[in-house]
């Protein structure tokens, strides 16, 4: 992951997901283009909503048209930031605070966005956590078991949940990483997570198919998100993305835009697809 040169200040934080507030520089969030009404009058769920790639989800989906309700897990800072962007696009964000982990809350999410706007069209399921580890033996099963239920049993529970209300023309879209194609010699656990979403990715897709809904993932690389500093020595932040061929971490605005095309009809002959917005890596063939 780390590269020879600076490309950010040298910053911590001692609180896993991390808190956007508190980065420097900020994260670049805002779309760049106008809208073109690709979501108009859909309703989306987004986990991990409150900040990074789902804040710049909520925000762009928002300006295409939707209304999002958006799942955070402590946040409550950088998710009312969110929904004050979203309220600038013309769109109320419909904010619930959680753990993804446990089933109950799942159900309990969709229950209430079913209660507040009828019905679901987009599922993004993001939210995720990671602990580095250099020595398999050292990673504890408290470590494992938190990590596998917030990255991979949350997007089973949250489907699930959602499933039922899902009809032709739906989308759900799972954030993977490049980390489950190439591999991460200190996140076993996290890296571990990313390819068994890829191929819930992959099985899902095929196992809805008939029924019209669609399922992809993106994939992305180093991105400027507040998992980073939540998860790195300063010196390592310092040095994040300057290792890929772009030389810098990419920015939550420059991957949201492939959730918006796999959520709207612009993918409509694509399923059980991967993007990979990772600044110039080739991973997976």
């Amino acid at each position: 992951m780390a590269g020879s040169e600076q490309v950010n200040p040298p910053q911590h934080q001692d609180h896993q997901p991390g808190r956007e507030t508190q980065m420097h520089p900020k994260p670049d969030f805002e779309p760049k283009f106008p809208g073109n009404g690709r979501l108009q009058d859909k309703v989306a769920i987004i986990t991990g909503g409150d900040s990074g790639i789902g804040r710049a989800c909520a925000v762009l989906f928002a300006r295409e048209g939707a209304q999002v309700a958006l799942v955070y897990l402590e946040e409550t800072e950088d998710a009312k930031i969110t929904a004050e962007a979203v309220k600038a696009e013309g769109k109320e964000a419909y904010l619930i605070r959680g753990d993804i982990g446990e089933k109950a809350f799942c159900d309990n999410v969709v229950g209430k966005v079913i209660e507040e706007f009828g019905k679901i069209d987009v599922l993004v399921n993001n939210a995720a956590e990671q602990h580095p580890q250099d020595d398999l033996t050292e990673i504890s099963q408290e470590q494992l078991e938190k990590t596998f239920r917030t990255n991979l049993f949350g997007y089973f529970y949250m489907t699930q949940a959602a499933l039922p209300h899902l009809s032709k023309g739906a989308s759900i879209v799972n954030t993977t990483s490049i980390t489950a194609y190439r591999g991460s010699p200190s996140l076993l656990d996290y890296s571990s997570t990313k390819g068994a979403i890829v191929a819930f990715t992959r099985s899902l897709s095929e196992n809805l198919a008939e029924s019209g809904i669609r399922v992809n993932a993106v994939a992305p690389g180093p991105i400027w998100t507040p998992l980073i500093p939540a998860t790195f020595p300063a010196e390592k932040v310092a040095e994040f993305g300057a290792s890929q061929p772009m030389k810098r971490p990419g920015q939550p605005n420059e991957v949201a835009t492939c959730h918006l095309f796999l959520a709207c009809d612009e993918s409509s002959y694509m399923t059980g697809q991967v993007l990979h917005p990772n600044g110039g890596e080739v991973v997976g063939g």
